[in-house]
């Protein structure tokens, strides 16, 4: 081939590696560096036209393993190539300073000539920082959701989940803000480093809304992302510049910074420090937002709970304060009643049916403040249970014969099927009270005519009570409603029915409290069944 020719050949041939996304490194025999196409060579910031092999010496301490350890000479994937060895996807970083570490698997081969001699080596390589970064994500977010599950508070989560994105990222600081519900101010609730000696400068500020990256994000409800602090030291508000300065005087170049939220409502901020320059804006930022957005479920579950307690609390004190409060112009009202009572013979029919209507209601309002203070007390565990052997069988046949002549003279049919012992561990008057409701309210709505069912079965260590009627139902979508206090069926209140709507409610607690469970479904072609199941031990 003529010289020209030849010039054309590697004139092309330099082209074509050069149009490559894949670096591109070979050495001869001796090890000297021949070729380093261009995308190689902005990897480690080579300039244009100069020798690859002076820079060869200033790698050391760049490539490093997926440990950070850094390679020598021979562990160089190029050099292993060169000692006879194929190397195949070997993982190394590019440490270049003061810039992000990227991640490349490289691929090495030795050279043979066509004698079989070897003249030296070719290692390919291939960024797959994005991937490996992908992964590390999924564990940052698995690693933030295992320290949320594990902590009462966001202060005690906080630096785990802060040492997780940060670890993640490589990045040597973050913060967590949250806003305080009472003041509405933005308070650092934790904070991670990776600095040993921390600056007392660094994490102590106090952020301005609107102003700073996360100022801005307090107010704006949306990411901020700053590449070049140092812009920022320079340009910007006073309050800015000083707060830049000291990011950058502790070797911060990059700040990311999104918001906690529920909802629209911006909960809290998470920032994020970066010491090399960050080019990935838009993967970043997605990871960060997929953290806040589980910090800010967290943050907005514990504030329900808290105010569920507290709700709960308050309405516990009220059904106290008041059953207390009633009863004693109750116990009142109820001896001057029983006096008019004794001495009837003296009234008039008239006043004699008002007496009998003060006695009922009086009555009636005894069975409510009774069995508010009841759920008051079992709920609050002032009332705890007395728990011991209980034949199940016996206690509900017993309760059946009681309600049976009610049930006659409602001409009501009841059929019970109970028999045989079953023993299981109880509160034995708590479990009268289940079964006695159960029944009075079946026989209470239904019809004359109709039969009331009682079953009492076992499988295995669940025993499982059913009372079905043939009455007036539920509407649909109301079947859960009726354990809630004071709720009454819609339907019950077009008949006319008396009640509290407070019967099942104490069901309910009584039958979770022996750790069980209640529901009612519809008893085709009408009425209702209750399912009670309570476990044996």
């Amino acid at each position: 081939m003529s010289p020209a020719g030849a010039d054309r050949t590697d004139g092309f041939l330099d082209a074509l590696l050069d149009s490559l996304a894949v670096g591109v490194i070979a050495c001869d025999d001796a090890g000297r560096i021949v070729l380093m196409n261009r995308a190689l060579r902005e990897v480690h910031e080579i300039p244009e036209g100069a020798q690859p092999a002076d820079y060869v010496p200033a790698l050391a301490g760049v490539v490093l393993d997926v440990h950070g350890r850094p390679l020598v000479p021979a562990e160089m994937p190029l050099n292993r190539a060169r000692s006879g060895e194929y190397v195949d996807d070997t993982e190394i970083v590019i440490a270049v300073p003061g810039r992000r570490r990227r991640t490349f698997a490289a691929t090495a081969r030795p050279i043979t000539g066509a004698d079989g001699h070897q003249r030296g080596a070719v290692a390919v390589t291939h960024e797959v920082t994005a991937l490996r970064r992908a992964e590390q994500f999924r564990e940052c977010h698995r690693r933030v959701g295992r320290a949320l599950r594990t902590a009462d508070t966001l202060p005690a989560a906080a630096p785990p989940v802060l040492e997780a994105v940060g670890t993640t990222l490589g990045w040597p600081a973050a913060e967590l803000f949250l806003v305080d519900a009472t003041t509405g101010e933005l308070r650092a609730v934790g904070h991670w480093s990776e600095w040993r000696d921390e600056p007392v400068d660094f994490f102590d500020h106090v952020p301005v809304k609107g102003l700073g990256v996360t100022g801005r994000v307090w107010q704006e409800g949306s990411p901020v992302w700053i590449p070049q602090l140092a812009e920022i030291a320079e340009r910007g508000t006073t309050f800015e510049r000083a707060r830049a300065t000291v990011c950058v005087n502790h070797g911060i170049n990059t700040v990311l910074a999104v918001p906690v939220q529920d909802g629209n409502e911006v909960l809290g901020v998470l920032t994020c420090y970066a010491g090399a320059a960050e080019l990935d804006e838009d993967l970043l930022t997605v990871l960060l937002e997929g953290i806040a957005a589980q910090i800010g479920a967290f943050v907005a579950l514990r504030r329900a709970e808290s105010l569920t307690r507290e709700l709960a609390r308050m309405q516990d004190d009220f059904v106290s304060l008041v059953g207390h409060e009633l009863r004693t112009p109750l116990a009142s009202i109820s001896a001057h009643i029983g006096m008019l009572g004794e001495d009837s013979d003296l009234y008039d029919a008239d006043s004699r049916t008002m007496i009998d209507s003060m006695t009922r209601n009086v009555t009636e309002l005894h069975g409510i403040v009774g069995s508010l203070l009841d759920l008051a007390g079992l709920e609050s565990g002032h009332l705890p249970l007395s728990v011991h052997d209980v034949d199940l069988s016996a206690l509900v046949t017993d309760s059946a014969e009681a309600a049976r002549a009610e049930a006659a003279r409602r001409g009501l049919e009841l059929d019970v099927e109970a028999t045989g012992e079953i023993v299981i561990a109880g509160d034995q008057r708590r479990l009268r009270q289940v079964t006695n409701h159960l029944l009075a309210n079946a026989i209470k709505y239904s019809e004359p005519g109709g039969v009331v069912r009682v079953a009492l079965t076992r499988a295995g260590d669940v025993v499982e009570l059913c009372v079905s009627d043939a009455g007036i139902g539920l509407p649909a979508g109301e079947h859960e409603r009726v354990f809630d206090r004071f709720f009454r069926g819609s339907n019950v209140r077009h008949h006319g029915v008396p009640g509290s709507g407070l019967g099942l409610s104490v069901v309910r607690t009584i039958v979770r409290l022996h750790g069980g469970s209640i529901n009612l479904s519809s008893n085709r072609p009408r009425g209702t069944t209750v399912v009670v199941r309570i476990p044996r031990g």
